[in-house]
C-alpha cells in the first residue's frame, strides 16, 4: 500500500475528490517561490514552525456562488490533513468547499486576474500563494485586509514571519506553511553523502539530475553556488548561473527540467539527485528510506505560502475563523504531522510531539539552527526584472 492509499483510506467519501492527486507529495505542485524575509533567524522552537460582486469570474469553473453559510478555500494538492475540514465544519457550522486547484503561481494568478480587475466573484473566499505572489496583490489592491479582533491566535505567529517586508504586520496575510528548496539525492544511487550543490554538475551522475524550472527554486541554488546571494541578486548573476546550467543541458548532465512532477522520478529511482522541496522529501522517505535531503554548504532558499482573501469574498468572517483555527497549536500540529512542513505556529513543536515523537525530531519539520542559518532568501524584484530573469532561465529551461 502506497503512501497516498494509507493517507485516503479513511477519508470521508464526500471529500475523497480532493485527495486524488498527481503526486505522492504536495510541494512538488509548486511553480514560482520566494523566500520569507528573516525566517533564517528562526529558532528550532520557532520553527516547530471586500466588494462582492454577482457574476462569477470568467477563468474556469467557480463553484458554488459562496455566502455566509459557506467558505470557499483554494489550496495546493496534499497540503492538509484529512481531518481538520470536518472538524472545522463541525466546530463553525459552516459549509467548506475545499479546493485544490492551484498547481503554480503564476498559472493561479493569471486565472484570476482579469475577474479581480473587473470586481468578480474568483469562486474562492480564501486562498494559499507564495509570497511574490502575495506582495503583488497587495501592490495591486486586491487583498482584503484582515480584522485581528476576529483572529485571536494570530498572536500565535512566530515572530520571524511577523513583520516580513512585503506585508508588514500581517496586515493581508498569514502563512500556511514554510520549507527549504535545496538537494534531494538517493544514498544507493550515488553512493555516498551530498553536501554541495554540484554535484548537480558531477559527470558521475550524467542523465541522472533534474532541477527545477522555477527561476527563484531552480536558478536560486545555482546564483548561491557561484558565491553570490539571492538577497542582492543582479542580472549578471543570473545570466552567470543560467550560462552554468545551459552547459550542463548540453552536455546531457540534466535529465529534465521539473515543476511539479520530480518527486517521481525520485521516487522510482530514475534520478540519483534532484532539486526538491523539504516536506516532499519528508513525506517520501517514509516509502523510501534511501532518500536523503540536504541544505548543503553554499545554502537553499527558503519559501512561505500564505493565506489570503480576495476584496471580491463573499464570506470573510468565515475566512478569519478559518485562520483562527488553524493557528490554534493543537489544530496546527495536526495538519503539520501530515504535511511535514515547516509550522509557523508557536508551540507546535510541543504538540507534534505528542502525536509523533519521530516527526518532532526531524530536522525536515523541525529545522535545526545550523540548518536555517543556510537559508536565503530573494530580494523583491522589479516588474522589469521579473520579466528580464525569468525570460533568461526560460531560454535555458526550454525544451
Amino acid at each position: 500500500m502506497t503512501r497516498l492509499e494509507r493517507r485516503t483510506k479513511h477519508i470521508d467519501p464526500r471529500r475523497t475528490p480532493r485527495y486524488i492527486a498527481k503526486s505522492v507529495t504536495r510541494r512538488g505542485f509548486l511553480g514560482a517561490s520566494l523566500a520569507v524575509g528573516g525566517l533564517a533567524a528562526v529558532s528550532p522552537l520557532v520553527a516547530a514552525c471586500g466588494g462582492d460582486s454577482d457574476e462569477e469570474s470568467s477563468g474556469g469553473d467557480t463553484g458554488s456562488a459562496g455566502g455566509e453559510d459557506i467558505l470557499r478555500i483554494s489550496n495546493w494538492p496534499l497540503y492538509i490533513d484529512d481531518k481538520t475540514v470536518g472538524e472545522f465544519e463541525e466546530a463553525s457550522g459552516l459549509t467548506v468547499e475545499y479546493t485544490e486547484d492551484i498547481n503554480d503561481n503564476e498559472e493561479y494568478f493569471a486565472k484570476i486576474k482579469e475577474p479581480l480587475t473587473r470586481d468578480q466573484d474568483i469562486g474562492a473566499d480564501m486562498f494559499i500563494v507564495t509570497d511574490f505572489l502575495v506582495s503583488r496583490l497587495i501592490n495591486l489592491g486586491w487583498l482584503e485586509k484582515l480584522d485581528d479582533s476576529k483572529i485571536p491566535n494570530k498572536a500565535n505567529l512566530v515572530q520571524p514571519l511577523f513583520d516580513v517586508g512585503y506585508d508588514p504586520e500581517r496586515v493581508y496575510s498569514l502563512p500556511w506553511f514554510s520549507g527549504f528548496t535545496a538537494i534531494a539525492y538517493n544514498i544507493e544511487l550515488t553512493g555516498e553523502e551530498i553536501t554541495s550543490t554540484s554535484a548537480l554538475f558531477d559527470p558521475k551522475y550524467k542523465g541522472k539530475v533534474t532541477m527545477l524550472s522555477d527561476l527563484r527554486d531552480g536558478l536560486g541554488q545555482i546564483i548561491l553556488l557561484d558565491g553570490a546571494t539571492t538577497e542582492e541578486v543582479t542580472e549578471e548573476d543570473v545570466q552567470r548561473a543560467a550560462d552554468r546550467v545551459q552547459a550542463a543541458k548540453d552536455a546531457g548532465q540534466i535529465r529534465r527540467f521539473t515543476g511539479n512532477d520530480y518527486a517521481d522520478d525520485l521516487a522510482q529511482g530514475n534520478v540519483a539527485i534532484a532539486q526538491a522541496y523539504s516536506g516532499d522529501v519528508a513525506q517520501l522517505q517514509l516509502d523510501n528510506p534511501n532518500l536523503r535531503f540536504v541544505v548543503p554548504q553554499e545554502g537553499g532558499i527558503i519559501f512561505s505560502d500564505n493565506m489570503v482573501i480576495p476584496t471580491t469574498t463573499k464570506n470573510a468572517d468565515g475566512a478569519f475563523e478559518w485562520m483562527d483555527y488553524v493557528y490554534d497549536p493543537a489544530h496546527n500540529a495536526q495538519i503539520t504531522a501530515e504535511v511535514q512542513f515547516i509550522s509557523p505556529v508557536r508551540e507546535v513543536a510541543a504538540e507534534l510531539e505528542k502525536l509523533d515523537p519521530e516527526l518532532a525530531a526531524n530536522p525536515l519539520v523541525v529545522p535545526t539552527e545550523e540548518m536555517l542559518a543556510l537559508g536565503h532568501e530573494w530580494r523583491p524584484l522589479t516588474d522589469e526584472e521579473e520579466v528580464t530573469y525569468s525570460e533568461i532561465y526560460a531560454n535555458v529551461t526550454a525544451s
